[in-house]
This record gives C-alpha cells, sequence and structure tokens, in this order.
C-alpha cells in the first residue's frame, strides 16, 4: 500500500502497520502484485471467485451490458437481464431442491448481509401480514451471517459486535452438535419452537459455518432441523451465500439433506465472484403474503443498486457455464488435491481435526489461544504472504477454499507451507 494511503481497510488493524500489497490483475487462481510478485489466492478472494479470477466469459457479459444499460431504477422497472436471471435461478433451485413448496421468487440486493438481511424482513413481514404476532428469531450458535444491524444481531456475539450490542435485538440460540452427537441440538430446537410464543423463523448456514471457524455438521442435521421447523410452523431461513456455487461439492448445501427452505439467501458465487449481486428467493406462500391492495403490506426494501443491470449479466454468464460445463467434475478435483494435502499433514501432531468438503478444506493449529484474534493469525498471515500464498487463518484455523480452477501443483503449495507454518508455529 501507498504510504500515507486515506483507506480504511476491512478486518484490519492499520495500528499494526502489517504490509499491504497493491495488487494489479488477477489470472485464473492467480494475483499478480504490483511490484511484480504473485499469491496464489487460496481463499478465492473472501469466498467469492469460483470459476477464477477475470474469467473470460464473465468479463465479456460485463463489458457487453455495460455498454447498453449500466444502472437503473428497479422500483417499478425492470430489464432483460434481471428477468432472465431471476428465470434461471428459480429453474437452478427447482432442479435441485424438490421437496415442498419450491422458491419461486427472486429478489435481488447487493451483497451476502442484505440477502440476509431481507430474509429477516421478509419472514417478520409474512407473520405481520397474516396478522400472527411472531417476532422470535432462533439461530444457530457460532454462526456468522454478516455485518449489519440485522444479521449482527442473529449472528454468534463476541468480538465482531461487541461495540454495537446496543443496537441488537435478541435471538435464541440453539447450541452447535458436538461431533456426530446431533440429539442435543434437536431438543433445543423443538424446545424453542413448541414455545407458547412460537418463533417466526430459524435461520442457519448449511454444512459448514464459515467465519465461525469452518464448523462442519452433518446433512441429517439440517434435515431434522427443517422437519421440527415445518411440524411447528416455523420459517427455515438458509444462508447460502458462502456454501453456495458449489463449495461443499453441490451447487447448493441444501441438496445434500434433501431440504428446500422457505427461504434461500445467496451472493459471493452468484456472478463468479466478479460483481457484488446478491439473491434471495422465497416460497410464493411469503410473496402472497405481501400482495394486496393495501400499499401498506407491500415489502419495504432496496437499494439503489438492486438487481444492477451489469451484475445481473455477470450472473447470467456464470450460470451459462455451470449449465454448459461439469463444474463438479473441476471442485472435485479440487477436493481430491486437499485430501492429498491434508494426509501429508497427519504427521504433524500440532494440526487437529482435519476436515474437507467440496472445495473447503481446514485444519487447527494447536496454539496457547485460539479464536479470532488469536496472535497466531497475523504471523501466520505474514508467513503465507511471504510464501505467495493468500491465506487468512479464522484465528488457530488454516482453512483453504480456492477457485475451482487450481491445479494440482498450486495445492500442493498450499498444503506444503500449511505444513512449514506448522513447523514454525506450532
Amino acid at each position: 500500500m501507498t504510504a500515507g494511503s486515506p483507506v480504511w481497510h476491512p478486518f484490519t488493524q492499520h495500528g499494526l502497520r502489517e504490509p499491504i500489497p497493491l495488487i494489479a490483475r488477477g489470472e485464473g487462481a492467480v494475483l499478480h502484485r504490483a511490484d511484480g510478485g504473485t499469491l496464489i489466492d487460496a481463499i478465492s478472494s473472501w469466498w467469492v471467485i469460483t470459476h477464477g479470477h477475470c474469467e473470460p466469459r464473465i468479463a465479456a457479459a460485463i463489458a457487453e451490458q455495460a455498454g447498453q444499460l449500466d444502472q437503473m431504477i428497479f422500483a417499478g422497472y425492470t430489464h432483460e437481464p434481471a428477468e432472465r436471471l431471476a428465470r434461471s435461478l428459480v429453474r437452478l433451485v427447482g432442479e435441485r431442491l424438490t421437496d415442498g413448496a419450491p422458491l419461486s421468487r427472486v429478489f435481488y440486493s447487493d451483497s451476502g448481509s442484505t440477502a440476509v438481511e431481507v430474509a429477516l424482513k421478509m419472514a417478520l413481514g409474512y407473520w405481520h401480514n397474516r396478522g400472527e404476532a411472531r417476532h422470535r428469531i432462533l439461530a444457530l450458535e457460532h454462526s456468522y451471517h454478516g455485518d449489519t444491524i440485522g444479521t449482527m444481531s442473529v449472528g454468534e456475539r463476541g468480538v465482531f459486535n461487541r461495540a454495537y450490542a446496543p443496537l441488537l435485538f435478541d435471538v435464541e440460540v440453539i447450541p452447535f452438535p458436538h461431533g456426530d452427537a446431533i440429539q442435543p441440538t434437536l431438543d433445543a430446537l423443538e424446545a424453542a419452537c413448541r414455545a407458547p410464543d412460537v418463533p417466526a423463523a430459524l435461520i442457519v448456514e448449511p454444512l459448514v459455518l464459515g467465519a465461525g471457524g469452518m464448523l462442519f455438521y452433518p446433512a441429517l442435521l439440517l434435515r431434522r432441523m427443517a422437519e421440527i421447523c415445518a411440524h411447528y410452523g416455523v420459517l427455515l431461513i438458509v444462508d447460502e451465500v458462502m456454501t453456495g456455487w458449489g463449495r461443499t461439492g453441490t451447487l447448493l448445501a441444501c441438496e445434500q439433506a434433501g431440504v428446500t427452505p422457505d427461504i434461500l439467501c445467496m451472493a459471493k458465487g452468484l456472478t463468479g465472484g466478479a460483481v457484488a449481486l446478491a439473491a434471495t428467493l422465497a416460497r410464493e406462500a411469503i410473496f402472497e403474503a405481501h400482495l394486496s391492495t393495501d400499499r401498506a403490506k407491500m415489502f419495504f426494501h432496496s437499494s439503489s443498486f438492486t438487481a444492477n443491470p451489469i451484475a445481473c449479466a455477470a450472473a447470467n454468464a456464470n450460470i451459462a457455464i455451470w449449465d454448459s460445463e461439469d463444474v463438479i467434475s473441476r471442485i472435485g478435483a479440487v477436493g481430491a488435491a486437499m485430501d492429498e494435502g491434508l494426509a501429508r499433514l497427519s504427521d504433524r501432531s500440532v494440526l487437529e481435526n482435519p476436515r474437507r468438503i467440496g472445495a473447503i478444506a481446514a485444519v487447527d493449529l494447536r496454539a496457547a489461544a485460539n479464536g479470532y484474534l488469536s496472535e497466531v493469525a497475523p504471523l501466520l498471515r505474514a508467513f503465507f504472504l511471504d510464501r505467495g500464498l493468500l491465506l487468512r487463518p479464522l484465528g488457530n484455523t488454516i482453512y483453504v477454499m480456492p477457485p475451482y480452477c487450481t491445479t494440482r501443483a498450486q495445492m500442493g503449495r498450499i498444503f506444503d507451507a500449511i505444513g512449514d507454518a506448522a513447523d514454525r508455529f506450532g
């Protein structure tokens, strides 16, 4: 970073004066630094890049759309890229999630946080417009759903949001399962749902809790939670912002549990990671609860860049890739390389709990202190940067989530560096 830069970076303690590399361009799984160096993007630039940086077909779609229609109000107006994308999303999700009523409505926003904020407002609006006083939200322990006030409220309380606690609304937290012992989680959920004050909704990250430490749980648990919610008439919101678009080995993590939620949130890989766009999909009944001649029952949410045409064009190009190519096989190849890498780390006793699902792998470095503010985290980041890798551990949890174009050789470099880091810092 240029000395004296006025930029204030996210999740960055500038007082530590850590180096901030200037990135000039990206190609595939590689970021090219302005000083001539390169980095393997081992975390897909915060979990967004799927097919690779500057994927030619997505870049071409962006350029073409930019010359036709760059931006327009979406309240009471529409455009072809958004219409085509909504139909494609309903089709793709409907082909994969066949349990129960389909997700037939698409509401656009511009980030994962806003997609979840929209979902929460949809759920509360649904019950309000039906004349039912339901306000309680249930959330899974250790969750992270974003950094807006609503999404912080349904996330894990702690260092991420301590300063903003007076603004957060209360939620009831369902305990995260320990290993395969899912029954205590299910018992707690059922107790919460059968209370006299019936909840409005349960929100979960499916199969993997991302910022909570890449915590995995079995598909059976998601299935059983969905069944309990359905039994008690509690809406199920599934946050696929990180897990969607192939990260867990299927287009959507919900597929592996055979679950169709009432509301589904997606972002990040929706455009292949090229530009910001999010979508919240809902069942028809939720849309119909807001459908009325009474203007006071409309859904009150928007942003200036809702359904930006350029972003929608990028998402349509991403879907064309999914429709025409075997992306799942590429994810499988990345997963196989991850398995090889984790196997090579098995002799490091300082590394614990190796795990993988789809194109996500993680391992925990045994340290005196863990958690997001573990003192080893910045040391690990600097070590990996010196090795030409963009890796950003969550405390002492080292995770790998690269683009699907990452080669076996590049994966080898990533896991070799993790082994060297274990030798040095373990």
